[in-house]
């Protein structure tokens, strides 16, 4: 049984229970160049607020009535996909639902190391694309030298925290911006 998520209706405000539908459906019958993935691991991230609503962004909104998006994490169950086995894990747009399926034309899915010591839910954080985001800010626009001064704003979210951790193994002096004493007093906790 495929458990599924679905958004029946655009928020307003925060999310609320009646935003969002409970189904149960059958698990797709396997076709040509497909592949079931077991979904492990969800991330919950600030942007599905505006995935949710209609105004204009980066991406289309999600249709009401469809599988609510996200990022995953999960185990190839069975394929007939010729870039994925039984067993491989993978990353990228799931769904909120119990299984995924990738196939040829529409999935953007990767393939994820399994790395000893590292949880896979790694690969929704500091090995997915919050980490990259982090590294390419740094590495690739900021370009520091030790010693230098790295201002990070929102420090203490997902990407600014890894940014913030980076710079200091960099030797920068780092100044992280957060909305709160508790949040300032975490990021000191970290180094």
């Amino acid at each position: 049984i495929n458990h599924r998520v679905l958004l029946v209706r655009r928020p307003e405000g925060n999310f609320h229970e009646d935003d969002f539908q409970h189904e149960d459906v059958p698990v797709p019958e396997l076709k040509e160049n497909e592949a079931p993935v077991r979904v492990l691991y969800l991330s919950l991230d600030p942007a599905m607020r505006i995935w949710t609503s209609e105004k204009p962004s980066y991406r289309p909104s999600i249709p009401l009535g469809t599988v609510m998006d996200g990022s995953g994490v999960g185990i190839v169950e069975e394929s007939k996909h010729p870039g994925f086995a039984p067993g491989d894990a993978v990353s990228g747009m799931m769904g909120f639902q119990t299984y995924a399926v990738i196939n040829t034309s529409t999935s953007r899915l990767n393939k994820v190391p399994r790395i000893p010591g590292v949880p896979l839910v790694a690969a929704l954080a500091v090995l997915g694309h919050i980490g990259a985001t982090a590294c390419h800010g740094i590495f690739e626009i900021l370009n520091p030298k030790p010693g230098e001064t790295m201002v990070v704003n929102a420090a203490a979210g997902a990407v600014g925290s890894v940014a913030c951790q980076i710079g200091k193994i960099l030797g920068l002096r780092v100044v992280g911006i957060a909305g709160s004493d508790s949040k300032c007093e975490w990021l000191r906790s970290l180094g």
